[in-house]
């Protein structure tokens, strides 16, 4: 860790262009080749996080209330006989906002991705880590709920490191028990929870409810979901967000000295100096920062905020609410640690919206207008039609010829439709083998196959192209084009 007893020395990142001026020297920065929470040897030093407390925290836990509302209320939500969100990844079938996508909409999800992507690194650009500190849910379960119950039941980080010392008496296996005990309920919860979004709500209600015998594979799932999610929020801990977690390490290419950033204020906090009340003198002057360590020990990753910005800070404000509560202690202005920009703190510019955030801005809403046109032009049935392999045409007597097709249509609505098929732009007739429709059941596909019988004066040239209407009753539900094959094509096979 750099050497924080000589006060003539500025915080690391405090320089523009990364260069000291000449003369100036600077602390050690070896921090920065390893994590704060391993060792030399490479061994874990376990974080023991102080209780953080104080506005941006308190406002922090409201928001995790509401994210804990929608987490596990959203999957008993239905809209129309739908869930809201469902991503079955076995089944291909995934449903956003009550719209189910099927394997055919996969640009549409596809681009859906894209489009967050480019958000992402947008946010990124202007606010930092917001979404890592706020409402990640990595971070909201961890800080906000396992966190919580850690200190309801083992204390705060003082009582958590004598228990971690103590020999093994019955009052520590009690809480430790206790503590584990609560973490696997939690743990279990939000797997079934997990669950729901990727086979309904009402599937898992049949796997809970109906014989272990019958859902061996959705009963293992969540055993394994709960035994992941348990040794996360136990064990690995920060490590998911600083060793795991890419959006972690990106952070470094998509931050600039624009964006927004918690921030250590180094011009007004150097140099550092235990708190005195002497007063300052021009042979004794010191910042403000009083090196009371209290923002590293509230770090739910062990970093020291006085460093700079660095990949393990997820943004979670409780180094600024630690630095508030001691400078009104001591009777200084707050704000030591807050959230700024490099440039807002090294040359008092306010935060800009640069030429890079404008262009990412304008990708956005490029790509979002091409996603709502898309999604509000999306069919509710879905149908390709394939010439049958090895069959050209038959004659059909003296003046008439027809080509056999196989037709699969997928139904993304929630009933059953029946299908007609019908010519748009040519005189003949559509003859479907086994009935007059094709029905295809509620988010289901169908499968027919039928002739297309056209005069032979109707024919021009070894193809004629053609358009299929797809009906339910007299409303077009789509249309398909396809290829004829006449008697001047005997040896096209299309």
């Amino acid at each position: 860790m750099p050497n924080r007893s000589i006060p003539d020395q500025p915080a690391p990142g405090s320089f523009k262009d990364g260069q000291p001026p000449s003369g100036v020297s600077v602390p050690d920065q070896s921090f920065r080749d390893h994590l704060a929470t391993v060792d030399d040897a490479g061994h874990r030093k376990w974080i023991f996080a102080q209780r953080p407390k104080g506005r941006w925290y308190s406002i922090r836990t409201f928001i995790s209330l509401g994210f804990f509302a929608l987490f596990f209320s959203l999957p008993f939500v239905y809209i129309g006989g739908r869930p809201l969100f469902l991503f079955n990844i076995p089944a291909a079938r995934f449903i956003l906002f009550g719209k189910v996508f099927w394997p055919q909409d996969f640009f549409i999800f596809g681009l859906t991705m894209v489009t967050f992507i480019i958000f992402i690194i947008l946010f990124t650009a202007a606010f930092g880590r917001l979404f890592c500190g706020w409402v990640c849910p990595q971070t909201i379960f961890m800080e906000m709920l396992f966190r919580k119950v850690e200190y309801l039941i083992e204390g705060d980080a003082a009582q958590q490191k004598i228990l971690q010392k103590a020999p093994w008496t019955t009052g520590k296996i009690l809480k430790k028990t206790a503590k584990h005990s609560v973490f696997f309920l939690l743990a279990f919860l939000i797997a079934n929870i997990f669950l729901a979004y990727i086979i309904g709500s009402r599937d898992l209600w049949k796997i809970m409810t109906e014989p272990v015998g019958q859902h061996i594979a959705g009963l293992l799932s969540i055993l394994i979901f709960s035994g992941v999610f348990y040794a996360v929020y136990a064990f690995f801990r920060e490590q998911a967000c600083t060793v795991v977690c890419p959006y972690g390490r990106l952070q470094s290419v998509l931050l600039d000295r624009n964006s927004m950033i918690v921030a250590y204020d180094h011009k007004r906090g150097e140099p550092r100096e235990k708190f005195s009340r002497k007063a300052k003198t021009e042979e004794h002057i010191v910042g403000d920062c009083i090196d009371c360590f209290q923002c590293v020990k509230v770090c739910p990753t062990g970093i020291d905020i006085r460093n700079g910005t660095q990949m393990e800070c997820v943004g979670c404000t409780a180094c600024i609410d630690a630095c508030d509560h001691m400078m009104e202690k001591v009777g200084r202005p707050t704000g030591l640690i807050r959230y700024a920009s490099e440039n807002g703190i090294s040359t008092g510019e306010p935060l800009r919206y640069t030429l890079r955030m404008k262009f990412y801005t304008g990708l956005l809403c490029v790509l979002v207008i091409i996603l709502a046109a898309l999604l509000i032009s999306r069919k509710d049935v879905d149908a390709t039609i394939m010439r049958t392999p090895g069959m050209l045409y038959q004659e059909r007597g003296k003046d008439s010829v027809s080509n056999l097709y196989s037709i699969k249509i997928a139904n993304k609505t929630i009933r059953q439709i029946p299908l007609q098929l019908k010519l748009e732009d040519a005189a003949g007739q559509v003859d479907i083998i086994g009935g007059g429709q094709i029905v295809v059941r509620k988010e289901d596909e169908g499968t027919g196959t039928f002739f297309v019988i056209l005069p032979k004066q109707g024919i021009h040239g070894r193809k004629t192209r053609i358009r299929l209407g797809l009906y339910e009753g007299s409303r077009k539900m789509d249309e398909i084009q396809t290829n004829f094959l006449g008697p001047a094509a005997d040896a096209d096979n299309d």
